[in-house]
Order: structure tokens, then C-alpha cells, then sequence
């Protein structure tokens, strides 16, 4: 590689150093984990030897997730987005002014995601079951995995039980009651929900025209194939249990586990990231919402005169596309659907008619 030119900086010395503090960031967040997993198993009296794989994936998987967000955030124009979002997001200014603002962006932009049904109410409710599902089971497998959470029963013969947290006793409950069989099964519930989502979404990727023409194996099928063998081999170890008295039991333990240890790998490098991007898009939000509060004047579209949004944040969006060396940053001052007008108009003048 040639050396740059006298004034030019060294985009190979600067990309070396983000990746050296990625992963000294990323190791230091690891070996943290590894600290509460040993704290909070009191030890590693209460950590589950059998479960050691899923606990080795969470801890790559922290240091995946770690590594590749510094590495995102690092490029200019995520940097900038990143700041202006997270300056927002803690502004004092803005609490006095909304104080509920924050949560009520994080709850309908990533709880309830009210931006996909805007697209597909079909799609909506498949997302929706898809995130629920995965975070129920989140909630539900990483602390009893690093062993935070034991479920011990209170007597020999009865049905009691009794969960705590760090060795701290929490609540006591009846495991033939409908709050007990709801904590046993919860993992069932989660995998329910799941394959319904990702049946939709494995429908519309074999079916929709538009969604087949663009989409890759590995970047859009296999997510839902990881996420759909999880649920399906979770589903089928109770039905072992239960209605076959453990018959194929140990082979559908290890398929599960192989599924669960491949995504956690995979989620940081794959289309699963985005679950780690999207709450900094929160602040964003919050920026754009923020700025009309403060009475912003709208800037309007240069094709058709409508608004597109408050002049600061078209402003950002230019500032942006020219971090990424874009020569065309007025295409932040046209609406979304003069962008579709122009992009056809340019497909049609510099391509089509070259076949002619």
C-alpha cells in the first residue's frame, strides 16, 4: 500500500487503531462478564457445569457485540449520528421540557416498533412476535445459563418451589398453579411466538416478488432458519419429556444447543446486529421529535415544496453525507418521494435507454 501524501492521513494507521481499541474495549467488557458470572453464581456454586457451552457463546457474544458496535461508531457519520442521539437523549433541556420523552420514543421506536406497521400491518405483528418471543427467552436464558437465577424445591414430596436471584431468596410458588406452569414453560410461550413470526417472514421471502429479487442466503434465510431450529428443538425437548419419557431427549439437547451457541456466534457478525444498532437510532428520534418541540421551522422539499423535517436535522443529514465523502448531500433536501421520482428518472435516462 502506497504512503499517503504529505497532509492526507493514514487511513490504514487510523482503521488499526479503532480495531487495537475495539478490542481492547470488547476483552475488558468479556472479562467483566466473566467476573459476574462468577460473583453471581455465588462463586460458581449455582452455575450448571452442562450449560458451560451457552455460557462461553454469551461471553463471545458480549465481546462480538462490543467489538463490532466501537467499530461502527468509529466511522465518521455513524460518530456523528451516535453523538447528536446520545447528547439528545441526556440532555438536561430536554428532560425539563418532555421529561417523558425518552421513554416514550423507546417504547413505541423499540418496544412496540410503530414504524413497521406504517409499512405492513402483517409484518408488524410478525416482527413483534419475533422480538417478544427472542426477549422473553433472553430474560428467561441468560441468567439461569451464567447462573443467576435457581429454581430449588422447598420439600422432598410437595410441589413448591423456590426461585432466587444471587442465592437471595425472591418468591415461592406452586409449580402445578398457573403462575408456576407459566415459569416452567416460559421458554415454550417464547418459542410459540417465534415460529410464528419467522413463518411469516420465511412465507414472504419465498413468496413476495419484491422481497425474493434482492434477498441472500446467508444474510436474510439463515437468521430465520437459526431462530426457527432454536424454537422447533426447543418445543420438541418438552414433548420429549413429557410425551415420550425422554426417548431422543440427549440428541435433541445437543441439536439444541449446537443452534443456540451457532446464532449467539453469528448474531454480532449477521443481520442480528441491528438489535444492537437500533437504540441509537432512539436518539435520533428523540433529536427530530425535540426540535420540532422547540418550534424549528420545517424544511420544505426543493422539488415539490413539501416539509420534510426541521431544518437542524436536514442540516445533520447533509453534514453526514458529506463525513462519507458524498458529493450529492442536496439529496438530504428532497422528500422520500421525489428521491424515488429522481432515482427512476436517472435509471431511465442513464441506463434503460442505453439499450436502445
Amino acid at each position: 500500500m502506497p504512503a499517503p501524501a504529505d497532509g492526507e492521513p493514514d487511513v490504514g494507521a487510523a482503521a488499526r487503531r479503532v480495531r487495537n481499541r475495539a478490542v481492547l474495549i470488547a476483552t475488558a467488557l468479556s472479562l467483566l462478564l466473566v467476573v459476574a458470572i462468577v460473583l453471581g453464581s455465588r462463586g460458581l456454586r449455582d452455575f450448571d457445569s452442562a450449560l458451560i457451552p451457552y455460557a462461553v457463546a454469551t461471553v463471545f457474544l458480549a465481546w462480538g457485540v462490543a467489538y463490532r458496535y466501537v467499530v461502527w461508531i468509529s466511522a465518521p457519520a455513524a460518530e456523528r449520528l451516535f453523538r447528536r442521539g446520545l447528547g439528545t437523549a441526556f440532555s438536561w433541556q430536554n428532560f425539563r421540557r418532555t421529561p417523558t420523552a425518552l421513554l416514550r420514543m423507546a417504547a413505541t421506536y423499540l418496544g412496540f416498533q410503530r414504524f413497521l406497521g406504517a409499512r405492513s400491518h402483517a409484518r408488524w405483528v410478525a416482527h413483534q412476535a419475533i422480538f417478544w418471543g427472542c426477549l422473553l427467552a433472553v430474560v428467561i436464558t441468560f441468567p439461569l445459563t451464567w447462573g443467576w437465577f435457581t429454581f430449588t424445591a422447598d420439600s422432598a414430596t410437595g410441589p413448591g418451589y423456590v426461585m432466587r436471584i444471587w442465592g437471595f431468596k425472591v418468591l415461592g410458588f406452586s409449580s402445578s398453579s398457573p403462575f408456576g406452569w407459566a415459569m416452567f414453560h416460559g421458554l415454550d410461550l417464547a418459542a410459540v411466538l417465534v415460529i410464528g413470526g419467522v413463518g411469516y417472514f420465511l412465507w414472504r421471502r419465498t413468496r413476495d416478488r419484491a422481497t425474493t429479487t434482492g434477498q441472500r442466503f446467508g444474510y436474510d434465510f439463515l437468521p430465520l432458519l437459526a431462530l426457527l431450529t432454536i424454537s422447533v428443538t426447543g418445543l420438541l425437548l418438552t414433548f420429549s419429556e413429557i410425551s415420550l419419557h425422554g426417548a431422543g431427549y440427549e440428541f435433541l439437547a445437543v441439536a439444541h444447543m449446537i443452534s443456540v451457541v451457532f446464532t449467539l456466534v453469528y448474531l454480532p457478525f449477521g443481520k442480528f446486529f441491528h438489535i444492537v444498532q437500533r437504540p441509537a437510532a432512539v436518539g435520533m428520534q428523540l433529536f427530530k421529535y425535540s426540535s420540532r418541540a422547540e418550534g424549528e421551522e420545517l424544511f420544505a422539499c426543493r422539488r415539490c415544496g413539501e416539509p420534510i423535517d426541521t431544518a437542524p436535522y436536514v442540516e445533520n443529514l447533509r453534514a453526514t453525507m458529506r463525513d462519507l465523502k458524498l458529493d450529492f448531500d442536496q439529496w438530504a433536501e428532497y422528500c422520500p418521494r421525489c428521491k424515488r421520482v429522481l432515482r427512476g428518472g436517472a435509471y431511465l435516462q442513464n441506463v434503460k435507454r442505453g439499450f436502445r
